[in-house]
């Protein structure tokens, strides 16, 4: 069985999902699993038979659909999940609706929770084309990291910061960098998560690499 909470209110959606795990029958193997420790060898085992030490367990997902790899590989595997004697926790924020209506199709139990619209707060995406501009590795990192949590695409976000790095270039005001570097940013930034993608690597990466790179 898969069970999916789902969305960006967290004030209502952690409740229900830290309510669900203490509701897990005592004795119930629990595995925890975050994004960074996707292991397909290891995640296959848990839907394909039973433990050497348990009959059933509960694997519980944390932000897994968040890069491009490891949501191809869970949606890939939701029948068979689906299909299990063991449960399937995912803990994500908020999911497109193409996502949302894969974990249907396999009758997962989806628990989602949406702030209404005129309480969504707005990310200020210049907050980050300034901390770029002043070579604030720190504060760069801080905002895009708000950015994400407020569900700004990376779309939105390469294009603030070659806005940015084409205005500098333009204005002839590179500020902490080098006139080379400017320029490289404006040339690099509009191909970077579309060449990434045709490589065939997670967009998202290489974007935060860029970002730790940059300076």
């Amino acid at each position: 069985m898969i069970y999916l909470f789902t969305g960006d209110d967290t004030k209502k959606k952690l409740p229900a999902y830290e309510k669900f795990i203490k509701s897990i029958p005592a004795g119930t193997e629990k595995f925890f699993i975050n994004r960074n420790d996707l292991n397909p060898t290891q995640i296959e085992s848990f839907y394909s038979g039973r433990g050497l030490f348990f009959n059933k367990c509960a694997i519980v997902f944390s932000d897994i659909l968040e890069r491009e790899e490891g949501r191809e590989f869970i949606l890939k595997r939701l029948k068979f999940m689906s299909d299990s004697d063991n449960s399937f926790i995912f803990l994500e924020r908020k999911l497109n609706k193409p996502v949302v209506d894969a974990f249907k199709k396999h009758k997962s139990e989806l628990n989602i929770f949406e702030l209404a619209k005129e309480k969504k707060e707005k990310f200020n995406n210049f907050l980050l084309a300034d901390a770029f501009e002043q070579k604030d590795k720190l504060n760069l990192w801080i905002y895009y990291r708000q950015a994400v949590d407020k569900g700004v695409g990376l779309e939105e976000l390469v294009g603030v910061l070659f806005w940015k790095a084409k205005d500098m270039f333009l204005k002839r005001r590179f500020g902490k960098f080098k006139e080379e570097q400017v320029k490289s940013f404006a040339e690099k930034l509009p191909y970077l998560l579309s060449e990434a993608r045709k490589a065939g690597r997670d967009a998202e990466i290489v974007f935060e690499q860029f970002l730790l790179s940059a300076f």
